[in-house]
């Protein structure tokens, strides 16, 4: 079984990372258009472009919701059933975000996994998501400058 597993240092406190990850507008921001909600057992749908093999719709459950420290949920898509879980630690540089994206398997999954880690890597959790927390505010999220997305229905 293969795993992605990347740890980002952001100069934000933690709980305004936490926001940024919980947040169904600051997520489809850094990540994709979506209808997620931060309670165990919500079952939910991010969207973007479809790609051969996948219809560009990944389904989700959540699975674990630990405010301001643990959040997983289930990523399902392409013929690949994986979890993904963030956990946010303080540092004194101010948050070290992991994160674990597991469960692929065979041969596809380990194609997929390294499609997905490089996303992760180069441009999600580098660029989207940083971009995403410093346009948290302390009543919710302002997106001045979204990036090109899809609509996620509801």
């Amino acid at each position: 079984m293969t795993e992605i597993h990347i740890e980002e240092i952001y100069p934000y406190p933690r709980e305004r990372v936490w926001r940024a990850l919980t947040d169904s507008r600051a997520m489809a921001d850094w990540l994709m258009p979506n209808n997620f909600e931060p309670r165990v057992g919500h079952k939910f749908e991010m969207r973007t472009k479809p790609a051969p093999g996948f219809d560009g719709i990944v389904r989700c459950e959540v699975t674990v919701v630990e405010p301001p420290e643990r959040l997983s949920f289930t990523w399902s898509g392409g013929g690949n059933d994986t979890l993904v879980t963030f956990t946010l630690a303080s540092v004194d540089q101010g948050t070290r975000l992991t994160l674990v994206h597991s469960g692929f398997k065979g041969l596809k999954g380990w194609m997929v996994s390294k499609l997905l880690g490089s996303g992760w890597r180069s441009r999600i959790l580098h660029v989207y998501l940083p971009a995403a927390i410093g346009r948290m505010t302390e009543h919710g999220y302002s997106a001045v400058a979204q990036k090109d997305q899809l609509t996620c229905a509801n």
